[in-house]
């Protein structure tokens, strides 16, 4: 049977693209019953040693995660294609029984199970795009799968707050039963990926063959690619901050400014971002060129930088309302932070025709990432006896807007002549991007 799927789906584009899309999504989606109800709850009765309690949760959890990325640079970069579904069952079943501990141990001891949630959990993006990137489709499959984590965090969060307000179940028993209203789900989802045809004869021409990585790859790559990477990462550091506090603590935000009491507004808020964002990374298939691509790819995370800037300057100004700013806002970001994780690198790599895969630079990138976002967290937490999230995070996105929007034109200016250096190099040779 599974022979036979697997033959169906290779031979019809269409269905392919449906087919592991929903397979994709669901299982990042449902990764996330795993991990993001812990933001849900305030944890506002007690504090260690000056830092509130959900900080000292989210801060543990994201540190967990931050080293799971750090490792993810070799491990996901040397990734094999067997066993893959496996390995996503058993990182995710780590994770939940961590969140059987956190409801067991007292405060604050089960802060440690929160890290040892986020260890495992960094491992799963890497595993599930490995099977989207090098396809002639990767844009398509790769604007669903971000999708995913764009509308899974709202809609984990109003399950976890409906299982509070409707089933009273206690802030700190909520993240388990959570995440095991989502383990049946993510079983089937796990299957229904590991039936993912791999890359054709055609895909492999257009986006080359993408092997694990040895140190050597990784170095060369490095070597040549590293002063616009540097940028791009600086910049990518920068959006991984605002996103993952805006996530962390949109119960705040919705309670500093008369909106809390409604889980729908996790969600709500969310679907509008999700489908300009997946409309717009999704037309980049369109674009054969592997170096115009590159090129878009740059423009829409400058024009995602520069929306985030403005909105929030309106919005420090009373210009915009609460819900306006957040979902105009949340498309700046989004549109500024999912090419990174869908089409630039994929493009970039197609582009330089260098040993090199997604999981690499993205883990590259993600690790310093959340390992900024727990220097913030652990900074703005102890540096104030009570924070406003909703005037922090207006601040941190103008500052976010504008840094990020020179880092990325000053990127986009190297790899440009980076690419013609090359091209005049080697004449005889047609450059990736050149392929049609």
């Amino acid at each position: 049977m599974n022979f036979q799927l697997q033959s169906y789906l290779s031979r019809n584009s269409v269905l392919f693209c449906i087919y592991t899309i929903i397979a994709a999504c669901s299982t990042y989606a449902f990764m996330y019953g795993f991990r993001k109800p812990i933001a849900v709850g305030l944890f506002q009765e007690e504090s260690l040693f000056g830092l509130s309690l959900k900080a000292l949760y989210l801060a543990s959890q994201i540190f967990g995660y931050a080293l799971s990325k750090f490792i993810g640079i070799k491990i996901i970069s040397e990734l094999q294609s067997h066993g893959r579904e496996k390995a996503i069952l058993f990182l995710v079943t780590v994770a939940w029984l961590a969140l059987l501990g956190f409801a067991l141990i007292p405060a604050p001891w089960n802060s440690v199970f929160m890290l040892i949630n986020g260890l495992p959990l960094g491992m799963v993006w890497g595993i599930v795009f490995s099977y989207l990137e090098g396809r002639r489709v990767t844009e398509v499959l790769a604007a669903g799968l971000c999708t995913s984590f764009i509308v899974a965090s709202g809609l984990v969060k109003s399950v976890g707050s409906y299982l509070m307000l409707d089933w009273s179940v206690s802030e700190y028993w909520m993240p388990f039963a959570t995440a095991t209203v989502f383990f049946p789900l993510l079983g089937l989802s796990v299957w229904m990926l590991s039936q993912v045809p791999p890359p054709n004869p055609q895909d492999i021409a257009h986006r080359k063959k993408r092997e694990p990585m040895t140190k050597s790859d990784r170095k060369a790559l490095l070597h040549a690619l590293g002063f616009g990477l540097t940028l791009l990462i600086i910049g990518y550091i920068l959006l991984t901050i605002l996103r993952d506090l805006r996530d962390s603590f949109m119960a705040d935000i919705l309670l500093e400014t008369g909106l809390s009491g409604t889980p729908a507004l996790f969600t709500y808020t969310e679907i509008p971002i999700a489908l300009v964002v997946l409309a717009i990374v999704a037309l980049l298939k369109l674009i054969r060129n592997n170096q115009v691509a590159m090129v878009v790819n740059h423009a829409l995370i400058l024009v995602g930088f520069l929306l985030c800037f403005c909105t929030s300057l309106a919005y420090a100004n009373q210009m915009l309302e609460p819900i306006t700013w957040m979902v105009l806002n949340g498309i700046g970001l989004y549109l500024a932070y999912v090419p990174f994780t869908s089409s630039l690198f994929e493009r970039l790599i197609a582009t330089f025709n260098r040993p090199a895969n997604v999981g690499f630079l993205t883990y590259l990138a993600d690790s310093f990432g959340y390992l900024g976002t727990v220097g913030v967290m652990l900074y703005q937490s102890l540096s104030t006896s009570e924070v406003n999230w909703n005037t922090f995070l207006t601040q941190l996105s103008i500052v976010t807007g504008l840094v990020g929007g020179v880092l990325t034109f000053g990127s986009l200016l190297f790899f440009i002549r980076k690419e013609r250096e090359e091209r005049s190099n080697s004449p005889a040779l047609p450059l990736a991007g050149a392929i049609n």
